[in-house]
């Protein structure tokens, strides 16, 4: 066997930036405040806008109905890392509405969100219940005060993460 690389070397491999959806438990802690809009698709390219009035009058004559979207900063403990999360599924927004709005739960920046995905395409379920209360540990803290994303990025169509960091806003307060 060649030495060419090292014995059981392994690709290293690198979480997503996005967080998707997968089968069954999907568990994340909401970071930051949502940016929320409306988005539609061109040519497998996300465009979206603030508000629903500056959608252009083509999509809609090309029969396309804009999806009101939330994007915000989650910590996901699968992969140990910040991602951005994109909620276009009602059930999802009004069920985390919901919690956010209930005096017992209240901020979902105190407490893990799970959301539960069955089956596929027109048949896709989605569960969605809070796990207790409890402070995320220092070291992710620490983590996220050097993290860096503009979610604003996304209505332009840029990277929220290419953002320079001299140019990047300051991370909102930490809410915990």
């Amino acid at each position: 066997m060649s030495e060419w690389l090292p014995n059981n070397y392994e690709i290293p491999s690198e979480p997503p930036k996005y967080l998707r959806w997968g089968q069954g438990d999907n568990v994340f802690r909401v970071m930051t405040r949502p940016i929320v809009g409306y988005e539609w698709w061109e040519d497998k390219t996300p465009n979206r806008v603030k508000v629903k009035a500056d959608v252009p009058k083509e999509v809609w004559n090309n029969g396309q109905a804009p999806k009101h979207f939330w994007a915000m900063v989650v910590y996901n403990p699968a992969d140990d890392c910040f991602q951005v999360c994109e909620i276009t599924q009602k059930t999802i927004q009004e069920a985390v509405k919901s919690l956010a709005s209930d005096p017992d739960w209240g901020d979902p920046t105190g407490y893990d969100i799970v959301v539960t995905r069955k089956g596929e395409d027109l048949n896709t379920e989605y569960t969605i219940r809070a796990k207790p209360k409890k402070a995320l540990p220092d070291v992710v803290k620490k983590r996220y005060k050097e993290f860096h994303c503009d979610l604003n990025a996304l209505y332009s169509g840029d990277d929220p993460f290419a953002v320079e960091v001299a140019d990047a806003e300051e991370n909102e307060e930490l809410p915990f």
